[in-house]
């Protein structure tokens, strides 16, 4: 599955659109006060995609174990120590509300932890590439 997040900006319009396999829509994100860029940084997409990956697959993993599941507050952090450097420190809380018992509220935050793909994604250090092509 195909998964892409475009970014269309100029001064005049900025547009953010997502898409897994054929299925697209448009998230509404301001663009800066000059009207260069996106009002939100990367830094913050990055940690929001952590933060809604395990949100997701809490409830898909939760269903798999049979672990009713009332709602998840997760919330993910790291920090950027400067221009052009990795960030450090990547850490995420889990809050999960269950009417199941501690050990298997427990045992789902730590499978879905093991499965979330975002995670896993940054945890294996995948190579991104650069393609240039000419503006038309």
């Amino acid at each position: 599955m195909l998964i892409s997040a475009t970014v269309r900006n100029s001064g005049s319009s900025h547009e953010v659109v997502v898409r897994t396999g054929s299925n697209e829509q448009a998230i509404a994100v301001a663009s800066k006060p000059s009207g260069q860029g996106s009002a939100v940084n990367g830094g913050e997409f990055l940690m929001l995609a952590l933060a809604t990956c395990y949100c997701n697959d809490l409830y898909r993993e939760a269903q798999r174990l049979n672990v009713p599941v009332d709602g998840v507050v997760v919330e993910a952090t790291a920090d950027f120590p400067g221009i052009g450097l990795a960030a450090t420190n990547i850490r995420y809380e889990v809050k999960v509300s269950s009417s199941a018992n501690a050990n298997d509220v427990a045992e789902l935050v730590r499978q879905t932890d093991a499965v979330a793909e975002v995670h896993n994604t940054i945890r294996a250090g995948v190579a991104v590439s650069l393609v240039i092509r000419r503006a038309s």
